[in-house]
């Protein structure tokens, strides 16, 4: 099969991995699946997908920006979608800067996957919010910038922002503050 339909996805949860392959091979694409950044690099070996869909936070602390940045280096035309249930600015922005198309946050489905790969180009119309940013969301942010830089580690991310190990764990086991 030809790259146009071929897709790897990265994502370590079992459950919602099954039901995303599932979902895109009843729309006929052949889909290939990986836990992390080595089985894809093993599955890159001997294929040559065209699209992927690569979750921010793999198992084992192993970073989903450093597997978009691998396959952007295997293949530079490779259409990279990132999904998180962790989304902030400064993942965002990385997951951009190192080769990923779009990033969408979870829950995410197969239609928003599929219209995130049709989307070449940035969208001008995009509405902008008048909330200003309220200190919340600028310490959520911050705190997934540092954890993005550490490649996840909880310890050294509490490290850096001078904070208790449990304490940093409490953040992130709380829903963002919209």
């Amino acid at each position: 099969m030809d790259a146009e339909r071929e897709l790897l996805v990265v994502e370590d949860d079992d459950a919602f991995a099954r039901t995303l392959v599932r979902s895109f091979e009843r729309r006929g694409w052949r889909v290939l699946r990986a836990a992390g950044r080595e089985a894809a690099r093993e599955l890159l070996r001997q294929h040559s997908p065209g699209y992927a869909v690569v979750d921010l936070k793999l198992a084992n602390g192993d970073s989903g920006l450093a597997c978009v940045q691998a396959l952007h280096e295997h293949d530079p035309q490779m259409v990279i979608v990132v999904l998180t249930g962790y989304a902030s600015i400064a993942t965002a922005v990385e997951a951009i800067k190192l080769g990923a198309r779009h990033y969408l946050a979870k829950p995410a489905n197969t239609d928003d996957i599929e219209a995130a790969f049709a989307r070449a180009e940035g969208d001008t119309e995009v509405e902008l919010t008048e909330r200003q940013t309220n200190i919340k969301t600028l310490e959520w942010e911050r705190i997934h910038e540092t954890l993005a830089e550490t490649g996840f580690n909880i310890s050294e991310t509490a490290r850096r922002l001078g904070m208790h190990r449990r304490t940093l764990a409490r953040k992130l086991e709380k829903q963002r503050v919209k």
